[in-house]
């Protein structure tokens, strides 16, 4: 089955799900607030945080677009304001490695890419903009460490180039799907694309990116098969910025991370009896009972044989019709489980 390493940490189906933090651009440029939410993201019990190196002037021209519905503020101004410098991200990751945390960062441009090779990132995030971006992709898989790949605002058609590309230069690489609208609604998220992936590009580790309010889908999606989870990240949604209001806080990322890990552990298997279930089908399975006292030669019937618990009896419930109309062998008192030896002419084996 498909796995990617980054750093110690092993991703894939046999391991638990990643979750990663994305800070993005909460932080609105300001150091003290990434700071901050890496200790936020540490104390939630994250494994991973995500940021995004943004240098303005390389990854696009002036422009007076906006971000669509998520903010009227032009896109180049957004951008610009939330810009770190690599000293500032060289501080974050520092703090990230204080805190136990693997650093990752996504870059929007070839000069980001080399600031992050620079900086020694032990895998690289792309994102779903960036999907059909060969060229950036090549650059960036040229470095030889692993990728992980969204996918939103693509088919499976436009994914492939971008798979071939890692595929030729060797690159241990993970297929996020993701859904571009912000926040997604539910109807929109389409979970199914997860086997998607996964039956397409059967070397790539699968996740998602998810878009959506609260962690549900996320939850959902690990039961789908999901071996990594991204989650914008803030400590409040009370905070300014234009990916605040759809990400989630610190309690909702904790419940993340325990709840993927729990889903994770319960998925697969097959619907068959445990060992472990003995115990309770003792006291809950029934068994045939007599419920009065039964003379020798007796003919047994329903006033005076049932089913009752425990099921300890050698006799299941299942059997009762096996035992209706045939005669007592010997006496039987009432209120005790029927054995076969009671039966005249009964065979024990079902």
């Amino acid at each position: 089955m498909a796995e990617i390493c980054i750093g110690d940490r092993r991703i894939g189906p046999d391991h638990p799900p990643l979750v990663i933090a994305e800070v993005g651009i909460n932080h609105e440029g300001e150091i003290a607030k990434a700071i901050q939410l890496v200790d936020a993201a540490a104390d939630a019990g994250a494994e991973v945080v995500k940021f995004q190196c943004h240098i303005t002037d390389k990854e696009m021209v002036p422009t007076d677009m906006t971000p669509g519905d998520i903010s009227p503020e032009r896109l180049w101004d957004i951008i610009r304001r939330c810009e770190l410098t690599e000293a500032e991200e060289r501080e974050v990751q520092a703090h990230c490695v204080k805190r136990g945390l693997i650093y990752l960062s996504t870059p929007f441009s070839r000069e980001a890419a080399d600031r992050l090779e620079s900086m020694g990132v032990p895998a690289f995030k792309i994102g779903s903009g960036e999907c059909n971006n060969y060229p950036l992709i090549e650059h960036i898989a040229r470095m030889g460490k692993p990728i992980i790949l969204s996918t939103g605002m693509n088919d499976l058609d436009s994914i492939a180039p971008a798979v071939e590309i890692l595929r030729h230069h060797g690159t241990p690489f993970a297929l996020m799907h993701c859904t571009s609208l912000y926040p997604t609604p539910y109807d929109k998220l389409r979970l199914g694309a997860i086997a998607d992936l996964a039956n397409r590009f059967s070397d790539a580790v699968v996740g998602l990116s998810d878009h959506t309010l609260g962690i549900w889908t996320c939850l959902g999606g690990v039961a789908l098969g999901a071996c990594l989870l991204e989650k914008h990240f803030t400590i409040s949604r009370q905070w300014p910025g234009p990916d605040t209001g759809m990400s989630i806080e610190p309690d909702e990322l904790h419940n993340l991370v325990v709840g993927a890990k729990a889903v994770w552990q319960a998925r697969g298997g097959s619907k068959t009896i445990l060992l472990e279930e003995q115990p309770v089908i003792d006291f809950a399975y029934a068994s045939v009972v007599s419920i009065a006292p039964i003379a020798k030669g007796e003919a047994f019937g329903p006033n005076n044989i049932w089913v009752k618990r425990p099921g300890t009896g050698i006799l299941p419930a299942a059997r009762l019709q096996e035992v209706m109309g045939r005669v007592a062998a010997r006496d039987v008192a009432a209120d005790r489980h029927i054995d076969p030896m009671d039966i005249v002419g009964f065979d024990a084996q079902p």
